[in-house]
């Protein structure tokens, strides 16, 4: 189990921070908590105190009587500086809440207290979950912020959205559960080591929308369920993981960095800004083939119409256009959705037309897997061969693809398993 070092800033969303100390302690985890003077205001240092069972800091110079130490490890014979002794055991340091005028502090380097002096110090691993009002979260001054942390490797939990501390207020800006954080703490904690570790990997997810007014759009039925599982295997690997994801509703796994996008220009336009540095790229998204060849800013009447013809045109295909730009050293994997017999074969096709490492093949015309389904039954197919997946949950399909990548990744190749 991990020691874990729990900053706490001033915010209504402090309360919250007990819960996840309570989490923490109960799965078994050392921690020991720094809170800011602001913070005093709405959660004590009793309350943390009682939980962890270790004294709590709030000033840079009060002296520390466990010195430096976590519950159930033995404290140092000399009395050292208390900031830096705690830093120094860690192995994470999450800010929870984190204040707007606290991650202005993180991202500009400055040390005006305790927290913000131990971040500075610390050398482990910066998690953060902002937690204020919508409108401070969403400020451009913020999200810059939020941006520079990010660009020197901390990980953000981004907040929820719901009902807020004032009353009648709604948006986002609501701390991230407890469960979420910790969640986050914990698949950083296991990549250290994992088989994926040190590896960039961009997985797209979802379907793109074409549309045709303001308010239509051509679509399809993909949920983004296996772009997001394979995502989450991933992180839980080690891998540092972007996702784009493309009209996806549902909850983006813990350590995975998102870009949304609508339709398949933004998402050619986003992976080719993430491509060149990805070592994987697992191109699950249902990109739309064609659009509308002319899209209208307002809504399309059908007052006086017996009937509405669209003319459409292709979109550029994403995974071709990645492949062309592909580096020594990187694995592509895309992914088929197909339609009965000879589906296998039209995958295969497409890897060697497209120059794949893999494609990941799913007949859709069954209708308990494929597009938002939660299980699912795929043939992998390679250059050397090809391999069964049975059905199972797409988190456990995730699990073989992702196996099938790290044999590509060592060279070994692939035996053939043609069932």
């Amino acid at each position: 189990m991990a020691r874990l070092l729990v900053g706490v800033s001033g915010g209504i969303a402090a309360y919250k921070a007990v819960e996840l100390v309570r989490l923490a302690t109960g799965a078994g985890h050392s921690v020991r908590v720094v809170q800011t003077p602001a913070s005093l205001n709405f959660v004590g240092r009793a309350t943390f105190e009682g939980i962890t069972g270790a004294p709590v800091l709030v000033d840079e110079f009060e002296r520390d009587p466990a010195r430096g130490a976590y519950p159930g490890e033995p404290a140092p014979s000399h009395d050292p500086i208390s900031h830096l002794e705690l830093v120094r055991r860690a192995d994470l340091f999450c800010v929870a809440p984190a204040s707007a005028n606290t991650i202005a502090k993180l991202a500009n380097g400055l040390a005006d207290n305790l927290l913000t002096s131990a971040a500075l110090a610390s050398a482990a691993p910066l998690v953060v979950a902002p937690a204020m009002n919508n409108h401070m979260y969403e400020h451009a001054a913020t999200q810059a912020n939020l941006e520079l942390l990010r660009g020197r490797g901390a990980t953000i939990v981004d907040p929820d959205s719901g009902p807020l501390a004032s009353r009648g207020e709604w948006g986002v800006g609501r701390l991230a559960e407890p469960a979420r954080i910790l969640e986050t703490l914990e698949g950083l904690l296991a990549k250290a080591g994992g088989p994926m570790d040190g590896l960039r990997v961009l997985v797209t997810a979802g379907g793109t929308r074409e549309p045709i007014d303001s308010v239509r759009y051509v679509g399809n039925r993909s949920s983004g369920r296996m772009g997001l599982a394979l995502a989450g295997e991933a992180a839980r690997r080690g891998a540092s993981v972007t996702l784009i994801a493309a009209n996806v509703a549902l909850a983006a796994p813990a350590g995975v960095r998102v870009v949304e996008v609508e339709t398949a220009a933004e998402l050619l336009h986003a992976a080719r800004a993430e491509f060149a540095e990805a070592h994987v790229l697992l191109m699950a998204a249902a990109v739309a083939d064609f659009r509308p060849a002319e899209a209208l800013d307002e809504k399309i009447s059908k007052s006086g119409r017996d009937g509405l013809a669209l003319e459409l045109e292709p979109t550029e295909d994403v995974l071709a256009t990645l492949a062309g730009a592909r580096a020594p050293g990187q694995t592509l994997v895309g992914f088929a959705a197909e339609h009965g017999e000879g589906a296998v074969e039209r995958g295969r096709s497409k890897l060697e037309r497209k120059g794949l490492d893999a494609v990941v093949v799913n007949d859709i015309s069954r209708g308990d897997i494929g597009f938002d389904a939660p299980d699912n039954e795929v043939t992998i197919v390679t250059s050397a061969g090809e391999q069964a997946v049975p059905l199972g949950s797409k988190q456990s399909v995730a699990g073989a693809i992702l196996d099938e990548v790290e044999v590509l990744r060592a060279g070994t190749g692939t035996v053939n398993r043609k069932t």
